[in-house]
């Protein structure tokens, strides 16, 4: 995929909302129930408008594909124009206003998920240790094209490469 407007998706994606996430609130768990499909256009915009208060937005930016128990979103955001879905950063925008960016691109947080940390984990906990899930594991030796890292590692760079995301997203609240 070439096209950032393209909501087809991701074979490894698709993988991923295959496994099952079972979440008891001990420690390790990861509680994430991922999407088979992307939200649409318009629940996407819906969710941002809601989320930030701001009736002028349009979720155009981000492609949602899953949740936490909470209502949390995991979305693709769309941060490098012209660039394929899975070259874009991976967010977390939790349901009382923690966010945060979660790896680099999809590759990365397949291996993130691999470690054992969620995208929720990531952003509301600051984990970045998890259990490894050998599912995941296997979901991203089959898909990701970056090296496989620890998660705290992913987390770091992401978290370098974009440090204003958090105040930038504040800026759009009403």
């Amino acid at each position: 995929m070439s096209q950032t407007d393209d909501r087809r998706f991701p074979p490894a994606l698709a993988d991923v909302a295959e496994v099952e996430f079972v979440y008891r609130g001990e420690g390790d768990d990861i509680d994430f129930e991922p999407y088979d499909a992307f939200d649409s256009a318009e629940e996407t915009t819906d969710w941002l408008r809601s989320w930030t208060g701001n009736p002028d937005l349009d979720g155009d930016a981000y492609r949602v594909f899953g949740q936490d128990g909470t209502g949390g979103l995991a979305a693709i955001w769309l941060a490098r124009p012209g660039r394929p879905l899975a070259a874009q950063p991976v967010v977390f925008l939790g349901s009382e206003g923690e966010n945060g960016v979660v790896a680099g691109n999809l590759s990365d947080f397949l291996w993130v998920l691999a470690d054992g940390v969620g995208p929720m984990e990531a952003t509301e906990f600051k984990a970045v240790e998890g259990t490894p899930n050998t599912a995941l594991t296997a979901i991203a030796e089959r898909h990701a094209t970056t090296p496989r890292r620890p998660a705290r590692q992913i987390l770091a760079e992401a978290r370098a490469e974009f440090p204003t995301f958090s105040e930038d997203l504040g800026k759009l609240c009403r």
